[in-house]
């Protein structure tokens, strides 16, 4: 019972424990699949050339030896091969050294020079740079002519008949095309070399002032601490160096260096020469036809070589072969030059010409080298002409290989076909590279080479043609994956096959049992293939295979078909072995560092034809490929500097032609866009071609040396950049630009960042800031609207009059804050008061003020029988009697000028009254974020109980008082009217300002004045001149309203009963009318007469109910000693009097107001004078 008790508690844990461990496996699985995620959204089989941080080298590898591979039981055959291998080797060591640091070392001399020039003495101080590597140099070329004459002596002493020369194996028909082909390569080297120094004329000319600069040390070597006897080895050493190196001769002093040695003597080897002369001829036979075809791979420079080596067989042996002479001349009439490395072109015929003369004149006139000349001009126009042909055609030819290497890599048929499928497909994208690369080179180092420009056409063809090289490189590096696992395979079937040939030729060896020593090596090297073929295809084991291949084809082991169909077995073999090698020389492009000239071309061409904007990715592709070789110039302290210049330089032109026009080219659609409502030009896409930028901004990040370079960001940060430095110029134009910005998300998916500036509204107006600094001019420019709390422009230029309200206010209060009220009400004080001036000087006039104070008594005298009410009839006589004292040019009286005195002041009383109610309007929007303005929170105290840190204790204070701000400001606001009217009312009710006593006498006429004014003004609406035309002006009415709360006057100006005057007065006159209308003769006029008489009745009430509303502000109600009496009272009741909370305002002294001084003859009031 225990042991089942037991049994079933252990499964019990077991399930729970299988449990948990299925849930963790759950777990990680998805967060394995998150981290897969976050890393890339495709990660698998496509890799992307410009994200990939690594790169897969599908090249076969092996830890061996030569000396283990070369194992038969023929020890002298082991010897031979292994002797040729070797050699082999270290030529190709040599050749790769050479192409990865002499060559670039030597080209890039003299660059990243200055615009403005090097400075004195840096010549001197680059070629000093220079010299470590130009021992190294001669090292080189010293260790090449070392290894060129072992191999001819090798050659020599194994293609000897004579009869004491040592017996190794049986050369007879044995043909070591291999060796000559690697010597070919070194000799191509070597005129490599030469020619980039005869084009190096900045190299020679540091030489040259290298050499002066050592003489002057020579003379005076304690000067700069230079020991003598140091000197002169030094100077010895230059001499070598000028005469292996910078004289152009190390070609020719190889081949002219003496190859008999003691006992060998390689020039009178006739077996050996004829051998040479096969084998040239041999080389040139499988080298020529291929030229200028579609199958053609690195045949050019295997061509230089062997001109290399037809030279050195003439060097050695003094025989020129004619026949052999005139075919290799002619090659010039399928390639006029071969491109070097970089932009260092090499003529043929050039080079046979110098190192062949004057042997060759015999048979080569002068005609012959004229049509060299003739034809390069032809076959460079005519490649020129073909160039858009070709491009057409090889793109066609590029796509297609492209669709079937994206669909051939996932799928598959029979394996053996499949594999056949595969290799032919990487070998034609091979030579797809090798002919675009071949054509871009040769045109544009031709045309550089002769000094002739090329067409627009032909550098934006040749551009798509990089595009299409580069294209090609991608192709197969997004499916590296695919493709390393094919090479693998092809590799092995490849093998297999020429396995099963040679076991087909070994059996014919085997099978005839004559011995011989000849048989015996075939087998030997046949066994040797063998044993090379088992085994990854590296270089080595595939140059054994050649090599032993050369021994092994005698005694007619293969048939003639069996030994093509082998060679042809070889050649796919050693191309797919080295594709990847392959492919980064066939699909280097550092040639384009001598020719970025054409770069801002194709940016510009890449703007204006806004179609395959991706294909700019190859482009800077090709440019990343001049990188490696940058970093070997030698002349710079630091090679890190010139791939600087290099980089700005792109950068800058990248800049210059396409991102700014992208950048205008958003922002100009943008506002087109937003502003559809102007008269634009047509942008009808029927009609005008539009550019589709947008393929710009979709482009993935451009890579370029180590950073990526983003269009988009690019886009947006000038957008971001623009909006916020225009916005900060014109605040208002803040909806617009967001709207732009909106706007970009939407179209172009530019996210944009927020200014969080001040924002303003379409409806912002005048500026505060703006209105304050010119009160003067706006209080003369802007009519007041009493009612409404609005300003409306006197008149305007354009079809529109602006206007300013509350919310106009409001909004430009938030933009600023509201300090700016305070500032704007001492700028209005400061205003009032010069006005205050003008006013006093006209109520102190002799003329005014003695006709205001006979019209006064004549009032007093005969108010019981004027019914108390100022005569209507007096008011007149004023306003027609003050004409007479002069009028201005525009035909305004000195009454006019006096009204629209008031009006301006009444208007400055209008604009305070506007900030007051702005600024609570503001407040208001401020605070309704504010949950209880009754029940407000003590943050701090919040702040502090929790023992937070003390930047947010301090943030909290500041939270407290801006919100208590806030809220004192919302509860009272300011007095701003009663501020001014304290200010200015001592001095106008004291006892020196007299004069303004009669000030509510002028009211009636004046009043009569402002009616007929604004009249005249609304007739004008109807007109079609409206010049002048206006239907409100409440600032006379607020004018008037606050002077005669000023001077106490509201009692004495309601004693005149003026409008009650009026109102009698038209009433009257419409009696008389309706009188005479009896005669229907007069009925017209009277009618006529009527209308006009109520329309001044009309306006005479609009403007009593405007002044009855302005006397609301300034407490009309009460006089001055009863307010007096009312502060008196409420200054008993509190303990301590209650100060205005905002009031930045100083309510200026009145010596300020009124300083001593007046006129000359000393009676105008002194607030006339201030």
């Amino acid at each position: 019972m225990k042991a089942l008790v037991l049994s079933y508690s252990t499964e019990i844990v077991g399930e729970v424990q299988l449990k948990k461990y299925g849930k963790f496996l759950e777990e990680y699985a998805t967060q394995l699949k998150g981290i897969e995620d976050a890393l890339d959204d495709s990660i698998g089989d496509v890799w992307d050339f410009t994200l990939d941080p690594i790169s897969l080298q599908y090249l076969p590898m092996e830890q061996t030896n030569l000396l283990e591979l070369i194992k038969t039981d023929n020890k002298i055959f082991n010897k031979v091969m292994t002797v040729f291998a070797s050699l082999c080797c270290e030529m190709e060591t040599l050749k790769f050294e050479a192409e990865n640091k002499y060559f670039p070392g030597l080209t890039f001399y003299g660059e990243g020079e200055p615009d403005s020039g090097l400075d004195e003495g840096e010549a001197q101080v680059q070629m000093g740079r220079m010299m470590p590597f130009l021992q190294e140099l001669s090292c080189y070329v010293n260790r090449c002519y070392e290894v060129i004459k072992n191999v001819l002596h090798q050659m020599s002493g194994l293609y000897n008949n004579a009869k004491n020369a040592a017996r190794t194996i049986d050369v007879v028909n044995v043909h070591f095309q291999v060796v000559f082909e690697y010597l070919a390569d070194l000799l191509r080297v070597l005129i490599t070399l030469d020619e980039i120094i005869n084009n190096q004329g900045t190299l020679k000319e540091h030489w040259t002032l290298y050499k002066r600069m050592l003489k002057s040390v020579h003379h005076n070597p304690g000067r700069f601490g230079i020991e003598e006897n140091k000197l002169r080895p030094f100077e010895r050493l230059l001499m070598g160096l000028q005469g292996q190196l910078l004289d152009g001769m190390i070609f020719h002093n190889c081949v002219e260096q003496n190859f008999d040695d003691g006992s060998l003597s390689v020039s009178k080897n006739q077996f050996f020469a004829d051998e040479f002369a096969h084998v040239i001829r041999t080389i040139f036979s499988q080298t020529e036809p291929k030229i200028g075809e579609t199958s053609e791979t690195e045949h050019r420079l295997k061509f230089v070589g062997i001109c290399g080596l037809y030279v050195l067989h003439y060097q050695i042996f003094r025989v020129i072969d004619k026949k052999v002479f005139r075919a290799l001349w002619d090659v010039y009439k399928k390639v006029p030059a071969v491109t070097l490395t970089a932009n260092v072109v090499w003529s043929s015929t050039q080079f046979l010409l110098r190192s062949l003369s004057p042997h060759i004149s015999k048979f080569l006139d002068r005609k012959s080298q004229q049509a060299v000349v003739t034809f390069t001009a032809t076959y460079l126009q005519q490649k020129s002409q073909s160039l858009v042909r070709d491009v057409n055609s090889y793109y066609m030819q590029v796509c297609s290989w492209m669709i079937r290497m994206e669909s051939s890599l996932t799928q598959a048929n029979t394996v053996i076909e499949d594999l056949t499928h595969k290799c032919s497909l990487f070998i034609h994208g091979l030579l797809f590279a090798y002919n675009i690369r071949n054509t871009i080179r040769s045109v544009m180092n031709l045309h550089a080479h002769m000094n002739k420009p090329l067409t627009k056409t032909a550098v934006l063809a040749l551009c798509r043609m990089v595009e299409m090289l580069k294209s090609i490189e991608h192709t197969f590096h997004r499916g590296t994956m695919l493709v390393a696992e094919s090479v693998t395979h092809i590799i092995q079937h490849l093998q297999f096959m020429a396995l099963a040939a040679i076991a087909t030729a070994k059996k014919r060896i085997i099978s005839d049992k004559k011995y011989s020593e000849k048989r015996l090596d075939a087998l030997s090297a046949l066994v040797l293939v063998e044993t090379a073929l088992n085994g990854p295809a590296t270089k080595e084991r595939r140059l054994v295979a050649n090599l032993a291949l050369s021994v092994g084809t005698q005694m007619k082991a293969f048939r003639e078909d069996e030994l093509a169909t082998f060679r042809g077995i070889m050649n796919k073999l050693s191309a797919i072995s080295d594709l990847r090698e392959r492919l980064h020389d066939a699909c280097d492009c550092s040639f384009l560092y001598w020719h970025r000239v054409v770069f801002p071309l194709y940016l510009a061409d890449r703007f204006e034809n806004a179609v395959d904007a991706h294909r700019i990715h190859y482009l800077f592709g090709a440019l990343a490929n001049c990188v490696p070789h940058m970093k070997q110039c030698q002349h710079l302290e630091d090679a890190d500097h010139l791939l600087q210049e290099f980089d700005k330089e792109i950068n800058s032109q990248l800049k210059e032609h396409l991102i700014e026009p992208i950048c205008r080219g958003v922002e100009t659609d943008l506002r087109l866009s937003i502003h559809t409502h102007l008269q634009l030009d047509s942008r009808n896409p029927f009609k005008v071609s539009l550019k589709d930028i947008n393929q710009f901004l979709r482009m993935k990040p451009i890579r370029f040396f180590n950073y990526f370079i983003d269009i988009k960001e690019h886009v947006i940060h000038y957008l971001d950049k623009t909006f916020y430095n225009l916005t900060t110029v014109a605040l208002h134009d803040w909806k617009t630009y967001a709207e732009m910005r909106n706007l970009a998300a939407q179209k172009y998916g530019l996210q944009m960042t927020e200014v969080h500036l001040p924002t303003q509204t379409l409806e912002q107006g005048l500026d505060v800031l703006e209105i304050m600094r010119n009160i003067h001019i706006f209080v003369s420019k802007y009519l007041y609207n009493l009612n409404n709390q609005i300003f409306v422009e006197r008149s305007s230029n354009n079809k529109h009059l602006n206007t300013i309200n509350i919310r106009h206010i409001a909004n430009s209060i938030r933009t600023h804050g509201t300090g700016i009220m305070n500032t704007t009400v001492n700028f209005t004080y400061q205003f009032l008061r010069k006005k205050f001036f003008i006013f006093s000087q006209f109520m102190y006039d002799e003329h005014i003020k003695s006709r205001l104070i006979k019209d006064w008594r004549y009032f007093k005298e005969n108010k019981d029988e004027l019914r108390k009410m100022y005569p209507f009839d007096r008011s007149e006589k004023f306003n027609r009697g003050i004409r007479k004292l002069g009028i201005t040019p525009e035909g305004d009286s000195y009454l006019d000028q006096f009204r629209i005195l008031i009006s301006q002041i009444g208007n400055a009383m209008g604009y305070i009254r506007m900030i007051r109610s702005g600024g609570l309007r503001c407040c208001s929007n401020a605070i309704r974020f504010v949950p209880d303005i009754d029940d407000i929170v003590n943050l701090e105290e919040l702040v502090a109980a929790g023992e937070l840190s003390d930047e947010v204790v301090s943030s909290a204070r500041n939270l407290d008082n801006v919100i208590g701000n806030l809220t004192k400001n919302f509860a009272e606001g300011t007095e701003y009217f009663k501020m001014l009217v304290d200010v200015f009312s001592p001095e106008f009710r004291s006892a020196k300002n007299m004069h303004l006593k009669n000030f509510f006498t002028i009211l009636p006429p004046l009043t009569l004045n402002f009616v007929e004014y604004s009249i005249s003004c609304k007739e004008k609406l109807n007109k079609k001149n409206k010049v002048g035309a206006a239907f409100t002006d409440d600032g006379f009415a607020m004018g008037v309203a606050y002077i005669l709360k000023l001077l106490d006057q509201y009692q004495d100006f309601d004693s005149l009963h003026w409008f009650h005057s009026v109102k009698y007065h038209y009433n009257k006159e419409k009696e008389k009318v309706k009188k005479q209308q009896g005669d229907e003769k007069l009925q017209q006029t009277s009618s006529l007469t009527i209308k006009r008489l109520e329309t001044y009745q009309r306006e005479f009430d609009l403007l009593y109910y405007s002044l009855s509303s302005a006397r609301v502000f300034f407490r009309a109600d009460k006089t001055a000693e009863e307010e007096q009496e009312e502060t008196k009272e409420k200054e008993k009741e509190t303990a301590q009097p209650a100060t205005s909370d905002v009031p930045a305002i100083e309510a200026p002294q009145t010596t300020q107001l009124l300083a001593n001084g007046g006129t000359p003859n000393g009676n105008i009031p002194a607030i006339m004078a201030n």
